[in-house]
């Protein structure tokens, strides 16, 4: 698994790459977020531990996939976690959009789902 995750984090989608810039040393709200964090079986684009708080970038693969993206984001929300869901995108074309949605569910723990 370690091998897998290294390997994903070597090579980031575009939007990936895009949202880390912005995520990383604590840049957003002073957290820490860590990229292609292990959460149980599950491998989370992006997850803040401290802010219990995980954002999973969806390209159009997941359109085929949604019902295990409804698993995975259930058995994160069982482990005490808020899912925020952007397409690559929403990223790519609506960066401060998705970074400011991000932020007001780090303070708002009613926000959890997808960004449209």
């Amino acid at each position: 698994m370690r091998r897998y995750v290294r390997d994903l984090r070597n090579h980031p989608t575009d939007a990936e790459r895009v949202l880390w810039n912005h995520l990383r040393r604590r840049q957003l709200a002073g957290l820490r977020f860590r990229r292609q964090h292990q959460i149980g079986v599950y491998i989370c684009d992006f997850a803040s531990v401290e802010a219990r708080v995980v954002v999973e970038l969806d390209g159009s693969q997941h359109v085929e996939r949604m019902s295990y993206d409804e698993r995975r984001d259930t058995f994160l929300r069982s482990a005490g976690f808020r899912v925020l869901r952007f397409w690559n995108d929403d990223v790519l074309m609506r960066t401060e959009q998705v970074l400011e949605t991000i932020y007001e569910a780090l303070y708002r723990p009613e926000m959890d789902g997808r960004f449209d």
